[in-house]
């Protein structure tokens, strides 16, 4: 009998073992220190300083986050185009990086959230007029490599304008104040750091389409961490922590903040 109790516990810890090396999805929750990605070229949404730190509203809201969590955390500069890259290849645990929830994403990786609802808005030089997204007619519009809100002006809008791409914002803001292109849009929360930055009149066309949900980026599988992130936000919220760093990132901006609410979240599938 006692034979036999020894060859039970055996192989039950050779299955446990086992289940160990499956390779199964690694959850936050099992890490001490996460390493989130931010966007280091978005002034007042995730920017990087001279000195190498990192700020802007993305930037508070996953630090609130893995407080949430208890954990510590160490940021990661991801562009558009790397935030994919770093969640797939694990050099990122989760990315909070203007990341807006799309169905082609979301096959990629898991969301949380979102924790940010916006809207896509238009920048132009202070001399235009574009008042809507139906003006970009046949105008030229930056695209930035790795963001899909300019195709979502030919796309969904149905609006026959004329993606020029760039690299990044700083491109794509030195190219619209040149006249290479003719306007800018993504985010309005995104436009208005980059004006208020830029400081020479750049103007917000305050148009309002297509609703943008910032998610939280997170590796595929993981679950247990997008509910446990999903509470943290609820949380931000709650606590009035949201409407703070709203008002502290984009307070003289002109956008209207006077409606702060939880986002209904997308759910952790």
């Amino acid at each position: 009998m006692k034979r036999v109790l020894a060859v039970v516990a055996a192989l039950a810890a050779a299955m446990v073992v086992a289940g160990c090396g499956t390779g199964g999805p690694e959850s936050i929750l099992d890490k001490d220190d996460l390493v989130i990605g931010v966007r280091p070229d978005l002034p007042s949404v995730g920017f990087r300083k001279a000195d190498g730190t990192f700020e802007g509203f993305d930037v508070d809201v996953a630090r609130y986050v893995a407080g949430k969590l208890g954990k510590d955390v160490t940021f990661l500069p991801v562009l558009a185009a790397e935030r994919e890259k770093a969640l797939v290849g694990g050099k990122a645990d989760m990315v909070v990086a203007t990341y807006t929830i799309s169905q082609d994403r979301k096959a990629k990786v898991l969301f949380a959230g979102p924790y940010h609802i916006s809207y896509q808005d238009i920048l132009t030089r202070s001399t235009d007029t574009i008042k809507n997204v139906r003006e970009l007619k046949y105008r030229r519009i930056c695209a930035i490599q790795g963001s899909n809100a300019a195709e979502r002006v030919v796309e969904e809008r149905k609006v026959a304008a004329r993606l020029v791409p760039f690299a990044d914002y700083k491109a794509c803001l030195a190219a619209l104040k040149s006249g290479q292109v003719d306007a800018v849009t993504t985010n309005d929360v995104i436009l208005a750091g980059l004006a208020m930055q830029d400081g020479s009149g750049l103007r917000l066309s305050n148009a309002q389409f297509n609703e943008q949900r910032s998610g939280v980026g997170l590796r595929k599988g993981d679950v247990p961490g997008c509910e446990a992130v999903n509470r943290a936000i609820t949380d931000m919220y709650q606590d009035g922590t949201a409407e703070k760093l709203l008002k502290r990132w984009f307070g003289k901006s002109g956008l209207d903040l006077s409606t702060v609410a939880v986002p209904q979240f997308e759910g952790c599938s």
